[in-house]
């Protein structure tokens, strides 16, 4: 099946893509679709999303089809045909 992932700030820079549409193996987790992209992007992804001991970054936030998955599953959360998929970095402001 085929889902979308977005990009945003220092991941678009890292993937030198704003989105990509991804082929991945049906009844797939966030958290497996996570690996796929840490293995196709390497390290500075890895980098990116995990912080010193290898757990996923709180601070980001992960979007399916708009909705925090927070409120779903978490990284269990499973993909569907065409789902969009968005890692959104920490917001600051003052």
């Amino acid at each position: 099946m085929r889902v979308k992932v977005r990009f945003f700030t220092r991941l678009r820079e890292i993937t030198d893509k704003r989105e990509e549409e991804a082929e991945v193996e049906d009844d797939i987790t966030l958290q497996d679709l996570l690996k796929l992209l840490e293995e196709k992007y390497g390290s500075e992804f890895t980098a990116y999303i995990r912080n010193k001991w290898g757990e996923l970054r709180g601070d980001l936030q992960y979007l399916i089809d708009g909705r925090s998955v927070v409120s779903l599953q978490g990284l269990n959360t499973r993909l569907k045909e065409g789902d969009s998929i968005a890692i959104v970095p920490p917001v600051g402001g003052g």
